[in-house]
């Protein structure tokens, strides 16, 4: 569940990154695959809801927000300061706590 919780995350980060990468090329295909991925992620979610307990599967949608940053700075180049890395440990820290 673990795995499936991860991909559910990602595919809601790679959502954002689609429509991101629509806003700077107007490609139709980023787009599709933006909202392609945002919906898996629901998918998923509504499939995470079934097995795990809602105190754990809302507040690990946190995990998206890691990805969403390691996205931006690997594949969209953007600059990611010190205090957002801090953000993410944190971040981190408290799924760990959750999930673990």
């Amino acid at each position: 569940m673990i795995a499936v919780l991860i991909a559910m995350t990602l595919c809601g980060a790679m959502g954002g990154a689609g429509l991101k990468a629509y806003a700077t090329s107007r490609k139709k295909l980023h787009v599709l695959m933006g909202l392609g991925f945002y919906g898996t992620g629901a998918l998923l979610n509504i499939v995470l809801l079934k097995f795990l307990p809602l105190t754990i599967v809302l507040p690990a949608n946190a995990l998206t927000y890691v990805w969403t940053l390691i996205i931006a700075r690997f594949a969209f180049k953007e600059a990611v300061g010190p205090l957002r890395w801090i953000g993410v440990t944190c971040i981190m820290g408290g799924l760990c706590l959750l999930v673990f």
